[in-house]
C-alpha cells in the first residue's frame, strides 16, 4: 500500500467516510488530534447526558457507533494504506463516552466530566495492557477502535471507583 496519510488524500473531502472518522474535520486539528477528538467526545457525550441518556443507551450508542467506525476506517485503511492514522479520532470518541457512562449513574458535574476526559487520555496516551497490546496485536478498523474503548471502560471504572469510595467528596 502506499504510504499517504489523510492530509494527502487529495479527494477526502468528498468522502462522507472522512468526516465520519475525523468527526467532521476535528482530527485536523493540531496539535494532538486525539486530545481534540476526545474533547469532541466530552462536548457530545455531554449533549447526549443533557437529553436524559441512559447508561444502555449510551453503550448501545457506543457499539453502533464502533461497527460503522470500524467498518469505515477498514475502507479508509484500504485506500490510504496506513493503519490508525492519526486525523482518525473517532475511535477517542467512542472511548470518551463510555468514559462518561458512570456519569448516568451519578449526578453529572464538571468535576466528573473533567476527570472523564483526564481519565481517558491518561488511559489511551500511557496504553498500560490490556490496552497496549490491543493496540498492538488488533488489525484493522476494529484494531483502531479496541484499545479506545477499552481505556474509555478503565476511565469509567476510575470515576466509579473514586465516587464510590468518597474521594471525590468535597470536590463538587
Amino acid at each position: 500500500m502506499a504510504k499517504t496519510s489523510l492530509r494527502t488524500w487529495h479527494d477526502r473531502n468528498k468522502s462522507p467516510l472522512f468526516w465520519l472518522v475525523t468527526g467532521l474535520g476535528v482530527g485536523m486539528l493540531r496539535p494532538a488530534p486525539g486530545t481534540w477528538g476526545s474533547l469532541l467526545g466530552v462536548l457530545m457525550g455531554y449533549g447526549l447526558l443533557k437529553l436524559q441518556t441512559d447508561a444502555i443507551t449510551l453503550v448501545v450508542l457506543v457499539a453502533g457507533l464502533t461497527v460503522v467506525s470500524s467498518l469505515a476506517i477498514n475502507k479508509i485503511e484500504a485506500r490510504i494504506g496506513i493503519h490508525d492514522a492519526p486525523e482518525i479520532i473517532i475511535d477517542e470518541v467512542a472511548g470518551q463516552w463510555l468514559a462518561l457512562v458512570p456519569l448516568t449513574m451519578f449526578e453529572p458535574s464538571l468535576i466528573l466530566y473533567v476527570l472523564a476526559f483526564l481519565l481517558f487520555r491518561f488511559f489511551d496516551i500511557i496504553k498500560p495492557w490490556p490496552i497496549g497490546w490491543l493496540d498492538k496485536k488488533v488489525a484493522g478498523g476494529f484494531g483502531v477502535m479496541v484499545d479506545d474503548l477499552v481505556a474509555g471502560i478503565l476511565a469509567g471504572f476510575g470515576i466509579i471507583i473514586l465516587q464510590i469510595t468518597g474521594l471525590l467528596d468535597g470536590l463538587y
